[in-house]
């Protein structure tokens, strides 16, 4: 028997706590399953099990071992599944939980393409805002933005966010443009009502310091969809993302304001999923989908 025989046997041995119990489960003799056992720690040197006449357990050079055997066993087969995994045609449902505004103008026309490619998959979307515990809510795969803080999530970088402050054309008719940020207070703006740390907008001045301006406007939202609504109504001025407003600047349904003292800081924005272990076939294809479409450059720059 080879080296990854004895580990399955030796595992196996361990967390039966019995010889007849392991050899059933491995369809061996005790006897054969002892002799293994026997033959394992001559080779090692070393004891690896405690026998009595009524339990067997680990020593602690036992113990040790178990744990390596357990882990190399592991990635042996996780190593066989993503190979075989890789020739296996992506099927099933797929559920994507993303950001409203996000899933509604980059994600969602890209679906069609994707389920053309892929004709047995399924995909189940949830779009809010609201932050979501992937493995408790059954999702395959989330688009989230920032740095990833659970360990236990693997994040593949799609594209980087930036925001822009905008209004509309007929909004700047009426109330005229703010020439220096000092000047938005006697403009509307519009803000967030969960979100309020995106109520406070960062301007620098020519002499590099910095000019905070505070959110404060008749209306607010939970979700920048419906503030970038808003902002085309002509209801006042707003702080939203790139890839929200790109085509309206481009067909001139918005004006971005104050360019000269704002630049927004770069904010990652990834496909996240549970776990490399036991990655199935279509979370893999669509994941690396969203990497094919935003790289080297997302749709909303490759526009402007």
């Amino acid at each position: 028997m080879d080296r990854a025989g004895e580990m399955a046997v030796f595992t196996k041995v361990v967390e039966e706590g019995s010889f007849s119990s392991a050899a059933r489960a491995l369809k061996l003799t005790p006897s054969a399953v002892s002799k293994q056992i026997g033959r394992l720690e001559d080779r090692l040197g070393v004891r690896l099990l405690n026998r009595t006449t009524r339990q067997l357990s680990a020593t602690e050079e036992g113990d040790a071992f178990y744990q390596r055997c357990v882990r190399i066993l592991t990635d042996m087969e996780e190593a066989e599944i993503a190979v075989s995994q890789r020739h296996s045609a992506p099927r099933g449902t797929l559920r994507v939980n993303c950001g409203v505004a996000f899933g509604k103008h980059q994600i969602s026309p890209l679906i069609p393409e994707f389920l053309e490619r892929f004709p047995e998959v399924n995909v189940e979307m949830t779009l809010t805002d609201a932050l979501s515990d992937l493995v408790e809510e059954g999702q395959d795969v989330a688009i989230r933005f920032g740095k990833l803080q659970d360990s236990s999530m693997v994040a593949r970088q799609l594209a980087v966010s930036r925001r822009a402050i905008c209004c509309s054309p007929e909004y700047l008719q009426r109330f005229g443009e703010p020439k220096h940020p000092s000047e938005l207070t006697a403009h509307n703006r519009l803000g967030f009502s969960t979100a309020i740390h995106l109520n406070e907008w960062i301007f620098r001045l020519p002499d590099g310091s910095e000019y905070p301006v505070k959110v404060e406007g008749n209306f607010t939202a939970n979700n920048g969809e419906t503030i970038h609504e808003m902002v085309l109504a002509g209801l006042g001025i707003a702080r939203l993302a790139e890839f929200l407003v790109s085509s309206e600047v481009r067909e001139g349904k918005l004006v971005r304001i104050l360019k000269p003292f704002y630049r927004d800081v770069e904010v990652p924005i990834n496909a996240v999923y549970p776990t490399r272990r036991h990655l199935s076939p279509k979370v893999r294809a669509f994941v690396d989908f969203l990497v094919e479409k935003f790289n080297p450059v997302p749709p909303w720059e490759a526009e402007s």
